[in-house]
Order: C-alpha cells, then sequence, then structure tokens
C-alpha cells in the first residue's frame, strides 16, 4: 500500500470518528477537537495529490504544515510538530526499526513545544508507550502497537489532567478520555491496519 493510501486512510479514520471525538472534547474541553481534526484531515487529503512525487521526508513536512495552517487550537502546532520531526529524523527508505527512535525525537520536540510530560493526559500518553513497545521490535509488532495506542488512550481516563484545559476541571476530568490520545490512538490504529495489508 502507497505512503498517499495510508495517509487517506488514517486522516478518512479522524473524518469517520468526528462525533466521537467532539463528544470527548465536550467532556473536558472546548468541545471543537472533532471538527478541528476533521478540518485538519480533509485539508491534508486535498493536499495529497500535490505531493504525488514528493519523498516520505518532504510529505511529512509538508502535511505538518498543513496541520499547523488548517487545525484549530493547541492540537494544530501539536500534530504538525510531530509529521515535521518524524519527515526529518526518517530515512528515506525507513526500516521497521527506525521509527522508534524518530518518535523518541517527535516526543522531545513536543515536549519542548507544550511543556507536557507523560502521564498529564495529553497525547503523549499514547505516544510515548507506542515507542517503547516499536523499540521492542519482534513479532506481531502492528498488533501490539495498535492494541498498545488503543490501551493507553483509554488509560488517560484515570489520569489527573495537569495540562491544557482539562486541567480547570481538576477531579471532574476523571473517567474521561483524552481526545488527542483517542485521535492519536485511531491514527496509529489505521496506519498499522494499512501496513498489515501490505
Amino acid at each position: 500500500m502507497s505512503l498517499h493510501h495510508i495517509i487517506h486512510n488514517a486522516t478518512q479514520t479522524l473524518i469517520d470518528h468526528v462525533e466521537e471525538l467532539t463528544e470527548l472534547d465536550q467532556a473536558i474541553g472546548d468541545g471543537d477537537h472533532g471538527l478541528n481534526m476533521k478540518r485538519g484531515s480533509q485539508a491534508i487529503q486535498a493536499k495529497l495529490p500535490e505531493l504525488q512525487d514528493a519523498s516520505l521526508n518532504d510529505t511529512l513536512k509538508a502535511l505538518g504544515k498543513v496541520c499547523v495552517a488548517t487545525i484549530g487550537g493547541s492540537s494544530g502546532p501539536v500534530f504538525g510538530t510531530l509529521l515535521i520531526t518524524l519527515g526529518k529524523e526518517l530515512p528515506e527508505q525507513p526500516a521497521a526499526r527506525d521509527f522508534a527512535p524518530a518518535l523518541r525525537a517527535s516526543i522531545e520536540a513536543l515536549t519542548r513545544l507544550g511543556k507536557a510530560q507523560v502521564g498529564q493526559k495529553t497525547l503523549l500518553d499514547v505516544l510515548d508507550p507506542v515507542q517503547k513497545e516499536l523499540a521492542l521490535g519482534g513479532a506481531d509488532l502492528l498488533s501490539r502497537v495498535k492494541q498498545c495506542a488503543q490501551d493507553s488512550a483509554l488509560a488517560t481516563a484515570d489520569m489527573d489532567a495537569t495540562r491544557g484545559r482539562s486541567s480547570f476541571l481538576g477531579d471532574r476530568a476523571k473517567g474521561h478520555i483524552d481526545p488527542g490520545s483517542r485521535s492519536m490512538a485511531l491514527i496509529i490504529g489505521s496506519v498499522c491496519d494499512s501496513l498489515a495489508s501490505t
């Protein structure tokens, strides 16, 4: 499966889950996360034809800039920085072993950007365990990474929110999944499914 199909599938997954993401964000945020991710996903899909002959690195960096420009709130810079850093860190033709260090660099970039840490009910709480799973390698890696992302997003419901708008809710944020973490898990799950089908 081509890179563009993988990206299209991931963004379409976000579009298809817009109502779920909206409901999650209505509970502990502004309520606009779903629509913001849908807007960014549609912008990415519209940009893909222009990148038909671009390398993996240039594609990721270009789509990161699309995220920054089109996704509202803090999610634009966050998802944009993630893609741009991956585009800088991954080799032109990456092997499975290349993704763990590239994702570690992305996590470090996001930590600098948002001053957030693992355990503060953000998408870092999905990216960090997924990065560690990738670093292990071995059999059934794609299914393990997908399950890790899903489980990690669910686990944010039990965390105290100390960053972002949900931090103002105190204990009321408990019991609610972090919307950004859910989006990240959806993206990772879709990418894993696409790669598994090749």
